[in-house]
């Protein structure tokens, strides 16, 4: 191989402090075998990219990035739509490829799994995963429901009232109560807030059926899962949380959104740790296009607001897609880790992709980017990273290294001994239904409806002589009924729900509040 290729690459990549070994640089067919190519640890949070068509091996680059980070004591959290990310928990072969490409690499390969906890939307295949509704807000719930803006609009009027009146929403029984309170005996109380034609109400009432036939009912509500689980670390290894999507593939707005929503939360909730030797979380975002597609341009500009300033938090974000093209502008400009698989440009639109992806990397002399993009072998990547400078180094077609997990997924029944043994799967199984908006307004439809009996029942008649006496059902009897009526009203376990849950919103509304519409348009209803 040229010697100065080589002399270039151990320039732009040095191999003091502590970085993630992603593999050895080729030249013109030449493999050299010297995993030269690293990714600094301490930049990790500069977020980054791992692109490339079907069958290239993004997914075995992130089960390699995976691995070391968990290694270097780095939590992960990915997403494994198709299932084959699994294997990532147990150790394993060194069967002829593995060896071949440590061999190719010059990489001292280890066969080892990672400490890992599965995640699932249904409940089937991990630790249930739940969200309250109030928490998810209007923006996330209007994307999943596919609402247009007049719908989504009135929607926030829902949280917003809710908010105001202390009505938790948590699951989505909570918010069906509160829509057909308002569009019926509360419809006096919406003066304050502006309308909502029947109509809308209506289509908002059978999307959220349709959510519920999909199983939505499972992931609303509580326990909501605490994202701090996601930032453990084992003996000195980071705990990988792998999200289970097989059962949910044909849902992408309702798990890509869902995921959205975890990364909010964290925004809103680590503290700021500015710049640190290594990232506190590292998310990958995989079949990053569909998080993007049919998206609002509110819900696009929080996605690039979060990008921006999670980094400041200690959590780097890594988008998997096919194409950089299917990543906005805005949002690719904070990705400063590229990992570009093989490309194909099969029709004219290809051929346009193809070029501005090249025009996208650094000035290399090495390398004609277009053809390299196009030629790169299955394992292979043009890679780009940032320096400990925060400049990016000049790119070099990269050999990449094996994973020493198992590379394709577990059996069923190793996934079941798996989740049998796990704490974290048996302190989610159970879901809790709390008193919230539908008990609190059944509650109040009742007290109403009686006080209108009370009301149409006629008083009886004054005794002889034209004086009333006092009697059972009189002043001083209706007096004390009253004060009961009250005491009772005021220690009931709906008034302390109602108490206690004024904090839960003043949380929910200061995080709704720091992220703008992401997690509820607070920003744009306070006007």
């Amino acid at each position: 191989m040229d010697p100065k290729v080589l002399e270039a690459a151990r320039a732009a990549f040095p191999a003091s402090g502590p970085a993630l070994v992603l593999g050895a640089v080729v030249h013109e067919g030449e493999c050299d075998p010297e995993p030269i190519v690293r990714l600094p640890l301490a930049m990790a949070n500069r977020h980054g990219l791992i692109a490339g068509a079907t069958g290239t091996g993004k997914t075995k680059t992130l089960q390699v990035l995976a691995e070391q980070f968990s290694a270097a004591g780095v939590p992960v959290f990915l997403a494994d739509l198709k299932g084959d990310l699994s294997g990532i928990a147990v150790a394993g072969k060194a069967d002829d490829r593995v060896t071949q490409r440590a061999k190719d690499t010059g990489f001292a390969w280890k066969s080892a799994g990672c400490p890992t906890e599965f995640l699932s939307l249904t409940g089937s295949g991990g630790a249930q995963l739940r969200a309250t509704v109030s928490s998810f807000g209007p923006l996330l719930l209007a994307r999943v429901m596919g609402l247009n803006d007049t719908q989504s609009s009135v929607l926030s009027l829902v949280f917003k009232y809710s908010d105001d009146k202390h009505l938790p929403l948590l699951d989505l029984a909570d918010l069906r109560a509160v829509l057909q309170y308002l569009s019926g005996d509360g419809a006096d109380e919406l003066k304050d807030y502006g309308g909502m034609s029947k109509a809308t109400v209506g289509v908002l009432l059978r999307e959220m059926v349709e959510l519920s036939q999909q199983g939505a009912d499972a992931f609303f509500g509580e326990p909501e899962f605490d994202l701090n689980d996601l930032l453990r670390v084992d003996a000195g290894r980071g705990i990988v949380s792998v999200l289970e999507l097989s059962d949910v593939q044909e849902k992408p707005a309702l798990f890509s959104t869902f995921m959205m929503w975890m990364l909010a939360r964290l925004y809103h909730d680590l503290p700021e740790v500015g710049d640190v030797d290594k990232p506190k979380l590292v998310f990958f975002f995989d079949e990053a296009h569909l998080l993007f597609d049919d998206a609002s341009k509110a819900f696009l500009d929080q996605i690039e607001q979060v990008v921006r300033l999670i980094r400041s938090k200690g959590v780097g974000v890594y988008f998997v897609t096919q194409n950089p093209k299917d990543v906005p502008s805005t949002v690719l400009g904070q990705l400063g880790h590229r990992v570009q698989h093989a490309l194909r440009a099969f029709t004219p639109d290809d051929d346009k992709a193809l070029q501005a992806a090249a025009r996208t990397y650094p000035k290399t002399p090495f390398y004609e980017v277009e053809k390299t993009l196009t030629s790169l072998g299955i394992g292979e990547a043009f890679v780009t990273v940032l320096t400990p400078q925060g400049t990016p180094t000049m790119p070099f077609a990269t050999r990449m290294v094996p994973p020493g997990s198992r590379m394709g997924p577990l059996a069923a029944d190793e996934m079941r001994q798996h989740l049998m043994v796990s704490d974290q799967v048996q302190h989610y199984a159970a879901a809790v239904d709390r008193e919230s908006a539908r008990e609190m307004l059944s509650a109040r439809v009742a007290v109403s409806a009686q006080a209108s009996r009370d009301a149409a029942t006629p008083a009886a008649p004054p005794p002889a002589g034209g004086v009333a006496a006092p009697h059972a059902g009189g002043t001083e009897a209706a007096i004390a009924g009253a004060a009961a009526v009250v005491g009772a009203a005021l220690s009931s376990p709906i008034a302390r729900a109602m108490a206690t849950s004024v904090a839960r919103s003043v949380g929910t509304q200061l995080a709704r509040g720091l992220m703008g519409a992401l997690l509820g348009g607070a920003t744009r209803r306070r006007r």
